[in-house]
């Protein structure tokens, strides 16, 4: 059976002749693999999460979700391990696992069901080998992602089917985003949380200062912030109504009731807990930097150790290993009070180790993510790509994430060749040009 591949465009003709053709344009696969198993994270997840309110708001995975190829051919919601299936000539990936541990009240708590006769076991939010990754319920989460780290879904796997791969598969592994991103959430908690204390005491001495007895008045309004802010629904905006409440109702204090007299205070205390929250933010990573790269290393030292002995060890011959993209040059990375360097640095590390981890060992391919993506952002046009700098996807119910995006809620504008859908996953165009590096490298290597 013949099938069209689609990055044999990309290659020379010597290329093409390696491949098991003499002559250009035999485009037959040089391995036939009898089916294809993917691990890791959002990037590779074909919908874990596309259950409940996420499936009721048109998503499900970590792109621009559905079919709208009526707008533009590009926008088909496919992720990239969903193209290199189509590209073997095998079934479309399913997720091996569904559901949702969250909010039961706002349709996040989904039963988990797993599907066995499916082999897409990668799952948003997932580490390498911690069980708690970002969108989790133990991170204060509403969505309750399940985040089975990488290291589980390998063991699930192999419960499965005897303890053993095949060999005649070819396995996909991807991961460490989530590693990154679950540190740098607890750097930006730890600058939150410092700020906003700063900008609670800014606020209740401003408040305090025209009552009779400013230390009475002082007492009353911090417990009045201190009970808003402990009460579940509280915004910024109730904590301030519940302290100038507070305030007004101290002797000598009814003044600062109008809007004209406590809203310049109000102003005056988010812009030095700005810069305070900054402070302590730049303190962390001052203090943890190291340490949080370190973290990385040992990251890509488990991924490494997992594809060697859990994954070759275990019987598989073809096994694809993609290093973390430039996550320091996306838009995440680009916002104002995040680390750039710090990001940077932190995947720099996670892919030496795992290169250095996997290197020498003939059955895993080692794709270099990192240098294609680079490419990408700082030469976007030979690859198609119209937008590298910002986001296709707007707002949407669940935030900014694109687990919920969709045709609907994209920005406006042609958003078919932007690079990314949220300020970190791809869209389905650059999970197109993903697959296609990923095959080339797998015609360089001579498994296809």
């Amino acid at each position: 059976m013949r099938h069209i591949n689609f990055a044999l465009t990309l290659l020379t003709a010597a290329v093409l002749t390696a491949c098991g053709g003499s002559e250009t344009g035999n485009q037959d696969l040089k391995t036939k693999f009898s089916s294809q198993v993917s691990f890791g994270d959002s990037l590779a997840d074909v919908g874990t999460y596309n259950v409940g309110t996420v499936k009721t708001l048109g998503g499900g995975k970590f792109t621009i979700n559905g079919d709208n190829t009526a707008k533009n051919p590009a926008l088909n919601g496919k992720n990239w391990t969903e193209y290199m299936a189509a590209q073997f000539g095998l079934p479309a990936p399913c997720p091996a696992q569904t559901g949702l541990d969250g909010d039961a009240s706002k349709g996040f708590s989904v039963p988990v069901v797993n599907n066995n006769a499916c082999l897409g076991y990668a799952q948003g939010g997932a580490r390498v080998t911690n069980p708690v990754g970002p969108g989790n319920k133990l991170t204060g989460s509403a969505i309750g992602q399940l985040t089975v780290p990488i290291a589980s879904q390998v063991a699930n796997h192999l419960a499965r089917n005897g303890g053993k791969f095949k060999g005649d598969e070819v396995v996909l592994m991807i991961g460490g985003g989530n590693d990154a991103l679950a540190m740098m959430g607890e750097l930006s908690a730890y600058a939150t949380a410092e700020g906003n204390k700063f900008f609670a005491g800014n606020l209740t001495a401003q408040l305090a200062a025209g009552a009779t007895n400013p230390a009475t008045a002082a007492q009353a309004i911090g417990g009045a912030i201190l009970a808003e802010s402990q009460r579940t629904g509280s915004t910024q905006e109730t904590i301030v109504g519940a302290a100038v409440q507070a305030a007004a109702t101290q002797p000598g204090n009814q003044m600062v009731g109008q809007q004209a007299v406590y809203g310049p205070m109000v102003a005056k205390a988010l812009a030095a807990a700005k810069i305070e929250g900054a402070k302590a933010g730049a303190a962390y990573v001052t203090a943890q930097g190291p340490k949080m790269i370190a973290a990385m290393g040992v990251a890509g030292d488990e991924m490494a150790a997992l594809a060697k002995t859990q994954v070759v060890g275990k019987g598989a011959n073809y096994v694809v290993v993609n290093n973390l993209p430039d996550l320091g040059h996306a838009p995440a990375s680009k916002k104002e009070g995040v680390p750039q360097a710090l990001v940077i640095a932190m995947v720099d590390k996670f892919n030496a180790q795992l290169k250095a981890g996997v290197a020498g060992e003939a059955k895993i391919l080692y794709v270099d993510l990192w240098a294609i993506s680079n490419d990408q952002i700082t030469n976007p046009a030979p690859y198609g790509l119209s937008e590298t700098g910002k986001a296709a996807c707007g707002d949407n119910a669940l935030g900014h994430t694109s687990l919920a995006c969709n045709g609907s809620n994209t920005i406006a504008g042609d958003v078919s060749r932007y690079m990314f859908a949220d300020d970190v996953h791809p869209t389905p165009f650059e999970n197109s040009l993903i697959a296609k590096y990923v095959a080339e490298q797998m015609i360089v290597k001579g498994w296809l």
